[in-house]
């Protein structure tokens, strides 16, 4: 909608206009600025070389992207990151260390990190209660992000068993500061139980 203000008008809401100016039309590419497919393939976009370097910056300085396209990659990323203390029934207890690979721009934690760590030690957790004979299925995981961890700051992932019943298990997971105990991240996850099927 064009809420500019018309000239001698009050300053109201105007009704859009059907017409396109001529400065906004589309104009039509010629066929000799396009890039054939084996041309594009060849060159490197202008942008490469950056992001190059911001890869390099903050860690990630192999440049043989094939290699983090192989199948199951997520799993042994974060598994170089976290590692098992603690396992009992219901309470699962990790410890990870913020290294450059899985921090934001800004030094800190990646928030995509810290879900997917939450998101395995809450499985974790859910399978010490959860037998092997039932599917479980993560229906909501819902973060709270209360402060930062930044580089080579150790942190506990404490996965505990809210509830669990025949169909829904609850966890919590809960990110603490090793040295000062300080809640940093906080998360809660809601599994569905299936037994599986017997074909």
């Amino acid at each position: 909608m064009d809420y500019r203000r018309q000239p001698n008008r009050p300053a109201e809401m105007t009704k859009p206009s059907s017409t396109f100016p001529t400065s906004q039309e589309q104009k039509a590419v010629p066929s000799t600025d396009r890039v054939t497919t084996a041309e594009s393939e060849e060159r490197s976009p202008p942008y490469a070389s950056s992001v190059m370097r911001f890869l390099e910056r903050i860690g990630i300085s192999d440049p043989e992207v094939e290699n983090y396209s192989s199948k199951d990659f997520y799993s042994v990323l974060l598994c170089n990151h976290l590692k098992t203390h603690t396992l009992q029934r219901g309470h699962v207890t990790c410890f990870t260390t913020v290294k450059p690979p899985i921090t934001n721009f800004f030094g800190g934690l990646h928030g995509g990190v810290v879900a997917a760590i939450a998101e395995r030690v809450a499985v974790a957790t859910a399978r010490t209660v959860v037998g092997e004979d039932k599917d479980i299925f993560l229906g909501e995981l819902a973060m709270s992000y209360l402060s930062s961890a930044t580089i080579n700051a150790e942190l506990i992932v404490d996965g505990s068993v809210i509830r669990s019943g025949r169909n829904i298990t609850l966890i919590a997971i809960e990110f603490k500061m090793r040295t000062t105990g300080e809640l940093v991240y906080s998360c809660r996850a809601t599994f569905y139980n299936s037994p599986i099927a017997k074909l």
